[in-house]
């Protein structure tokens, strides 16, 4: 090796700037790297992201004042194709956030194997405390600041934490009006008078329970009356739980961000639903017992799905977690330091970037859709979504059994292994 390799081999990343979130996200590529016997260039490589964008801009409030907000857009990888991950307005979004997401949305993408490479951002803020005018002013204001980067043959945003198909039908006219035409497949997630799919809004939760059913019957968990705790309420959660419960699952546990329901002889999805839609809150539904958070993850049950936030499973309370399976619904729900101990309880993970993976799948569809002027029943958009998923939880176990290695690092061998691949082939330019 030449002094200058030595020099490039012993480069330390600059983990300082290196928040905690992006930290755990390259902790799990790395350990995919290392089975992989990547060399440092192309961990380098696959451990940056290709390209930041943070904006600031003002925006125009209902009291006539100007409020300063700050925006992010990270494309991580694009070697597979166009860039590919939501938008989540929320008060603690950041760029370390960013960045991490769009990492995993990388590997998600490719895990699954579709054509795209991995974007997230966002706006800081708290959409629950402004007014529609509000967002959609924020909403046109930053797709004027990201619009360099975005596109349908570039970057393709999608709803994700407090964002929705009106916020993207606001970026979706915003970026049209600025070219003159309109462009539909410059974002998915959009209502189906303008260009979404049917399907879509299901998809992600659609994804949990087909991943879900596929542990079960790889650790012989007849669905019908079995056990099932999900974490969370909204979209993904709440999806995931009906499809179940249609299944034969019994669902004993359901959640929002202040407290928990409970009942071991099984909650009615519906109602839950329909109080905490009614209420604002799970406090005072009275077929169930109120809980933690903290205390639903550590009910016994079959499987377990964190569908709420990241970082909920950890090395404090994985000791304590009774489940043989976990079906990740939300990014990044369990930290690198959990994992251990889960496989040494013999805990099947389904990691995020499996289970989580049916919106981007059907965002996929809603963008082919988009480009062919050509649009699919919604029975299509559903089997083809078991057909993509069904296959990449086959392409994972078989990797997880062949390296005798748990399902996360299999999930990432696979993705990661793609990426590669693509980047290789297409060589370095120049």
């Amino acid at each position: 090796m030449t002094a200058k390799g030595t020099a490039l081999a012993e480069k330390k990343p600059k983990e300082e700037m290196v928040g905690p979130l992006f930290r755990m996200a390259r902790e799990q590529f790395h350990t995919a790297a290392d089975k992989l016997g990547l060399d440092t260039g192309m961990r380098e490589n696959l451990g940056s992201c290709k390209r930041e964008l943070v904006v600031h801009f003002p925006v125009k409030m209902d009291d006539g004042h100007l409020e300063v907000f700050e925006g992010y857009r990270v494309q991580h990888n694009m070697a597979r194709g166009p860039a590919k991950g939501g938008l989540r307005y929320h008060q603690e979004m950041n760029l370390d956030h960013a960045r991490a997401l769009a990492m995993w949305m990388t590997w998600k993408c490719s895990v699954v194997n579709i054509p795209y490479g991995g974007a997230k951002g966002g706006v800081r803020c708290n959409p629950k405390e402004m007014s529609r005018g509000e967002l959609e002013r924020l909403t046109r204001r930053f797709a004027t600041e990201i619009s360099p980067i975005i596109g349908p043959e570039k970057d393709i945003p999608a709803p994700d934490v407090y964002t929705d198909p009106q916020v993207m039908a606001w970026i979706m006219d915003t970026f049209s009006m600025h070219h003159g035409y309109s462009i539909p497949g410059v974002v998915t997630g959009k209502p189906i008078s303008i260009g979404g799919s049917l399907g879509r809004v299901e998809a992600t939760g659609r994804g949990c329970a087909i991943t879900a059913k596929g542990a079960a019957d790889h650790l012989g968990i007849k669905l019908q009356g079995s056990n099932v705790i999900v974490q969370g309420i909204g979209n993904v959660a709440a999806v995931a739980a009906k499809l179940l419960a249609e299944m034969g699952s019994k669902v004993t546990g359901l959640s929002d961000s202040k407290g928990a329901v409970y009942n071991k002889k099984g909650l009615s999805v519906d109602a839950v639903i329909a109080h905490k839609q009614k209420t604002g809150t799970l406090v005072g539904y009275r077929e169930a017992d109120y809980t933690t958070n903290a205390e639903l993850l550590e009910m016994p049950c079959d499987i377990l799905i964190p569908a709420a936030i990241e970082g909920q499973i950890t090395r404090e309370n994985a000791p304590r977690i009774k489940t043989r399976a976990i079906v990740e619904g939300a990014n990044g729900p369990t930290t690198p330091d959990a994992d251990p101990i889960l496989d040494a309880k013999d805990i099947m993970v389904v990691p995020d970037i499996l289970a989580s993976a049916g919106g981007v799948i059907v965002s996929y569809f809603e963008w082919v859709q988009d480009l062919n002027r050509h649009f699919w029943e919604e029975s299509q958009v559903n089997q083809n979504l078991e057909r993509i998923l069904s296959k990449a939880f086959v392409d994972v176990l078989s990797t997880s059994k062949k390296e005798r290695i748990n399902m996360r690092t299999a999930a990432y061998m696979v993705a990661v292994k793609r990426v590669v691949d693509a980047t290789l082939v297409r060589g370095i330019y120049p």
